[in-house]
Parts: C-alpha cells; sequence; structure tokens
C-alpha cells in the first residue's frame, strides 16, 4: 500500500506533546503514525494510526519503521517526542538510572533517526524533528542527567543536519519550556537519595511541579512541530512558547556571569 498523502511518525504519541503534536500534523495534511509503549491503551484519535514501539529496542524500531513503510510507502517526517525525565542531584542516581535515561532520550532518538535515515535518503527528502528542550540550551541543577541528554540532542542534531541536507533531509530541534503534562509522573527518582542533598532536592522538586501545572499546554508545541514539518525554508531551531524564546535569546546575549546568578536565584541556591 502506498499513499499520496506525506506521512509522519511521532514517537511518544500516547499522551502530552507526542499526542497533541500527532492530532495537530492530521489537520496540517498529514498521514500519521503515533506510537507509544502500550498502544492498545490509548484513546484513539481520527487519521492516527496507533503502533507498539520500545525506543530502547533494536528488533523493535526495525520492526515499527518496516511496519510503517510496507503499510504507507514513505516516511516524510520522524518527530522524536519519546522521552524521560530524571531529578535529584547528579551524585544520587546510579549509574544503571543514568543510562536508562540516556538510551530512551538520546539513543532511542538515535535509533530511530538510523532506521529512518535510509527511506528518506532514497526519497530524496525528509525532515527528523527533535524534541529537545530549554534544558538543551541552559543548566538546570538537580535535574543534571536529563540536561545532559538535552545538550546531546542539540549536538547530535546540529551536527546530523550537516551531514545530510544534501541528500534533501533536514535534522531540526524544537525547544519547549514547561509543559502542562504528565511530565512530572514520568520523572526518574534518585535510587540512593542522601541527606546532604535533601532539602535542595525538595526544593527543586516543587520548583518543578510548579513549572509543570503553569506550563504552556501541549498544543503550543505541537503548533512548533506543525511549523518544523512544514516551513518551506525550515530553521534548525524552533523554541515552543514565550518563556522559551525569551531564555534563548538571554542565553545568546546575557553575559555568563549574570546567567549564572539568575539560575543560582531561581532555583534558591546559595552563593
Amino acid at each position: 500500500m502506498t499513499t499520496t498523502q506525506p506521512v509522519a511518525l511521532v514517537t511518544g504519541a500516547s499522551s502530552g506533546i507526542g499526542r497533541a503534536a500527532a492530532l495537530a500534523l492530521v489537520e496540517a495534511g498529514f498521514e500519521v503514525v503515533g506510537t507509544g509503549r502500550k498502544t492498545s491503551q490509548v484513546t484513539p484519535l481520527d487519521g492516527v494510526t496507533f503502533l507498539d514501539l520500545d525506543v530502547t529496542s533494536d528488533a523493535s524500531v526495525t520492526a515499527l519503521v518496516q511496519q510503517v513503510t510496507d503499510r504507507f510507502g514513505r516516511i516524510d517526517v520522524l518527530v522524536n517526542n519519546a522521552g524521560i525525565g530524571s531529578t535529584g542531584a547528579a551524585e544520587e542516581s546510579s549509574l544503571a538510572q543514568d543510562r536508562r535515561v540516556f538510551d530512551i532520550n538520546v539513543f532511542g532518538l538515535i535509533r530511530m533517526t538510523k532506521a529512518v535515515l535510509p527511506h528518506m535518503r532514497a526519497q530524496g527528502r525528509g525532515r527528523i524533528i527533535n524534541t529537545s528542550s530549554i534544558y538543551g540550551f541552559i543548566p538546570q541543577p538537580y535535574m543534571a542527567v536529563y540536561v545532559a541528554s538535552k545538550h546531546a540532542v542539540e549536538g547530535y542534531s546540529e551536527s546530523l543536519d550537516h551531514e545530510v541536507r544534501e541528500h534533501g533531509v533536514r535534522i531540526l530541534l524544537v525547544e519547549p519550556g514547561a509543559t502542562n503534562t504528565a511530565f512530572e509522573g514520568n520523572i526518574v527518582q534518585p535510587d540512593r537519595p542522601l541527606p546532604v542533598y535533601a532539602e535542595q532536592r525538595h526544593i527543586a522538586d516543587r520548583l518543578v511541579a510548579e513549572a509543570v501545572r503553569g506550563g504552556d499546554a501541549p498544543a503550543v508545541v505541537a503548533k512548533a512541530i506543525v511549523a518544523a514539518a512544514t516551513d518551506p525554508t525550515p530553521k534548525l531551531r524552533y523554541t515552543a512558547g514565550p518563556l522559551a524564546g525569551r531564555l534563548s535569546v538571554l542565553r545568546r546575549i546575557a553575559p555568563a556571569r549574570t546567567f549564572d546568578k539568575q539560575i543560582r536565584k531561581f532555583n534558591k541556591l546559595a552563593g
């Protein structure tokens, strides 16, 4: 089977940003495949085909991409949205926990990218849109591993974009700020908490919860994803929401010492 409609594949589409992006891409004229670990439990969306996927499994990724190309004959856009959060002082998490975050946020994204790139190169066109974060370009204490994973996504994406652009493929970044989703419920808590960090960890957790509750609607991020998927001349980076836009500008123009002080002030850190 083939389709004349452009096909978008969205990972982590069962809820939050991924679900909003899948719906927005349908409205923009795409045939959409949304993935999740257990899509049989997902409420259906008109125009979205849900398929199971584990981005940490080479076999699952390979089978999913083959299933999509067999069914639709093409993949025009990949939205790498599946991800997981982590909080706590960097010293408090085991290396196994840190690997889990990177295996989903970084290597899961890389697995998906490697799987779809041959199809996009053969088509002579395609866009891979990677959901990053404001934490892809700023620090955040007590979220060091999550922040490191998003910094890795930024560096991988920008470098890869130079490699594949001549083949008609673009690698683009969407950078949301705090978004009102179930992110809190998908955060890895440290498995070896230390009393010395307890008070500041609780402050950091409260700040994250407040930011999520007051954050942008997932539709705001979905709008940026659709723009990245459809702009005739796409930008490398799309900030999503006013906070992300302001922070992106401040990171570029504010003196390093001033920015450092603001990070510490916001996070109620001494010194």
